[in-house]
């Protein structure tokens, strides 16, 4: 398990220079935001060059998983469809798809020069050109961009870590699933803010709450065992004005509790952070016990990330509106921290009736079974992150 720690690592990393890539490296920004330029640019890339940053970056994950593990393969899922059309025939964005997670390999192989219009399959190659040959296929006549990504795809990385290479720990990768949200808070990361202003530590939106999120599930429990955050735009070099980024991880199996991080500590009057779509009813239960300290913020994994870095004290979600793949690489680092992520809309049910027993997690393994599509994945009825049990205990009474 200590190999498979440093290889979900390894590949977050490679996933956050991807992703500064696509903003630092001229020919691929220029077509980030082509969107935003007007109509008389390249519209075929409207927001669908977005939505190959995030395929790719998943490709490669599971690429570089699957390869070091094999007993993975089939069981490292993505929040992307790997599929678009050719960029010369209907838009991607016209053509996007969500399909469920299934064994297998990842469709057919597209070679250079398909027919305008054709079902692409972005997949990593066996060597860099021929990676680029495929990209091209979609991003024609983009070559320069296609062979900057192909470079990125194919490069090793060096971790160079030496508290995470002295983890030892023992579990069968076979035991496991992966979830994957390759670029969590999209749209942040297309809109590309750099200058919002943190409040108490919390940014309310911008490229710092784009994250790459990595997390491994027991495949019989559902329960989250294994987390990483990659923060690929935490601060700026102060030399090169590049992006750099820092990653945190966390284990969480059997009585191990193990992580990057110290558990926050426990504040008197709690901070919870919540999203700007929040309904009244829950910012009206939470102001008597938390006055004030009400803050919002955009992406579900950085809402999390802000309770795991002790800047909220929990993170708040009525709604139904996030799925598994945002949840899994956080809340596995909340469990290594002492805390978790509730199922609100059960715990509040077990409340009512009078079950003080430990309120029901949110599981990775049972898919919606009467819902469709992305829905199937939904953490239906919200969610509650914290750390302290105290936080919970009071937040659930407040609700």
């Amino acid at each position: 398990m200590a190999g498979l720690l440093q290889a979900l690592v390894g590949a977050s990393e490679k996933a956050a220079h991807i992703a500064r890539l696509c903003r630092q490296e001229e020919p691929l920004f220029q077509l980030l935001v082509a969107e935003k330029t007007g109509a008389d640019r390249n519209r075929r890339f409207l927001q669908d060059f977005k939505t190959l940053a995030d395929v790719l970056i998943q490709e490669v994950i599971k690429h570089d998983l699957g390869k070091e593990f094999p007993e993975l393969k089939g069981h490292i899922h993505g929040e992307e469809s790997n599929e678009f059309r050719n960029g010369q025939g209907k838009s991607w964005g016209e053509q996007r798809s969500w399909a469920p997670p299934h064994a297998g390999g990842h469709g057919a192989v597209a070679e250079a020069g398909v027919l305008a219009g054709e079902m692409v399959a972005v997949r990593v190659c066996t060597t860099p050109g021929e990676t680029a040959a495929l990209l091209l296929s979609v991003l024609e006549p983009e070559r320069a961009a296609a062979e900057l990504l192909a470079a990125a795809v194919h490069r090793d990385v060096a971790l160079g870590d030496a508290e995470l290479a002295g983890v030892a720990l023992s579990i069968p990768p076979q035991d496991l699933a992966i979830w994957i949200d390759p670029i969590d808070s999209t749209n942040e990361y297309i809109s590309g803010r750099e200058d919002v202003a943190p409040i108490d530590g919390i940014a309310p939106a911008g490229l710092r709450s784009a994250l790459v999120l990595i997390g491994a599930y027991d495949r019989r429990t559902g329960c989250p065992v294994l987390g990483v955050i990659n923060e690929p735009f935490f601060c700026r070099d102060p030399l090169t004005h590049r992006w750099q980024g820092r990653y945190h991880w966390g284990v969480a199996y059997g009585d191990t509790r193990l992580c990057s991080l110290s558990p926050p500590p426990l504040r008197p009057t709690p901070c919870v952070v919540l999203s700007r779509a929040e309904g009244a009813a829950v910012r009206a239960a939470l102001g008597p016990l938390c006055g004030d300290r009400l803050r919002f913020a955009a992406g579900a994994g950085y809402k999390m990330l802000c309770v795991i870095l002790g800047l909220a004290d929990a993170y708040i979600l009525s709604e139904g509106s996030t799925f598994a793949w945002d949840a899994c690489a956080p809340h596995a680092i909340l469990r290594a921290l002492g805390g978790g992520t509730v199922a609100l809309a059960a715990a509040l049910r077990a409340r009512r009736v009078g079950d003080a027993g430990p309120p029901p997690e949110l599981v990775y393994n049972r898919p919606a079974e009467e819902a469709a599509g992305v829905e199937r994945w939904a953490n239906r009825g919200g969610l509650l992150a914290y750390v302290h049990p105290q936080h919970l205990e009071s937040m659930l009474a407040a609700l």
